[in-house]
């Protein structure tokens, strides 16, 4: 099967390399079947020159400013029949794509994959609530996906969707600006079958949003935001504020 991977980028110069550097060290290290888009989402920054600076990247840009608007965006320019929706400041951790083909292969009814973000810049006790906050959403997602039969978990930034699934639930949803819109895509995949989260397939990213917004807020928000979209189809949220790292001096 062919993996696209699609890199949503607004103004993310500072972290866009160390992800691609990532990706492609994952697709170096076996013989897989793989594009890369990264969709340029009206960056006034160097998103775009270094995206473009890597080798068998293909750039796509969207010009209607938004998350959905730019994972739509990337879809559409996409072949693979595995769609893994990566966010620019992430980084693969050795064994991912290994992780994600084998699973993919195994099962025929799997279609999604997700797991865990793990905040490699945020002090230990930080990271240590966040893996409480995913066991507790990890009951939870069974319960909704196996006896609730209302969705499922998915992890923005960390999952795979199969790409006819993807087609037959609809697509993206752009009238999603940003919270749920991983819950949403879960909600209406689950139908079509499995939807796996797993803490075998961890992505590293950036705990800037935690960081700057304060890690009870920021996890409430999401709490709320995938109770909303499960049980309501909306999300709680409708605003976000876009956080981005700082250059180095």
């Amino acid at each position: 099967m062919k993996l696209s991977f699609v890199i949503p980028a607004y103004n993310e110069e500072v972290v866009l390399g160390d992800c691609l550097t990532s990706v492609f060290r994952e697709l170096d290290s076996g013989n897989y079947d793989a594009e890369v888009i990264v969709v340029n989402n009206r960056s006034t920054d160097g998103t775009k020159a270094i995206a473009a600076s890597f080798p068998n990247v293909t750039v796509v840009d969207e010009m209607n400013q938004g998350l959905v608007f730019a994972r739509r965006a990337g879809f559409l320019a996409s072949s693979g029949e595995l769609i893994a929706n990566v966010d620019a400041d992430t980084m693969l951790p050795k064994g991912w794509m290994e992780t994600v083909m084998k699973e993919f292969a195994k099962d025929e009814t799997l279609v999604a994959l997700s797991g865990p973000c793990i905040y490699y810049d945020l002090p230990l006790f930080a990271r240590a609530a966040v893996k409480i906050f995913y066991v507790l959403g990890l009951c939870f997602h069974l319960m909704n996906h196996f006896i609730f039969r209302k969705g499922a978990m998915l992890q923005g930034g960390n999952f795979i969707v199969r790409r006819s699934v993807l087609i037959a639930a609809g697509g993206y949803d752009t009238s999603i600006e940003f919270y749920g819109e991983d819950t949403d895509i879960a909600r209406r995949i689950s139908p079509y079958g499995k939807v796996r989260w797993t803490f075998r397939l961890p992505m590293y990213t950036s705990g800037r949003r935690l960081r700057e917004e304060g890690l009870v807020a920021t996890g409430v928000r999401y709490a709320m935001n995938f109770l909303w979209i499960s049980f309501r189809g909306i999300p709680f949220t409708k605003e976000h504020a876009d956080i981005r790292l700082p250059k180095e001096n």
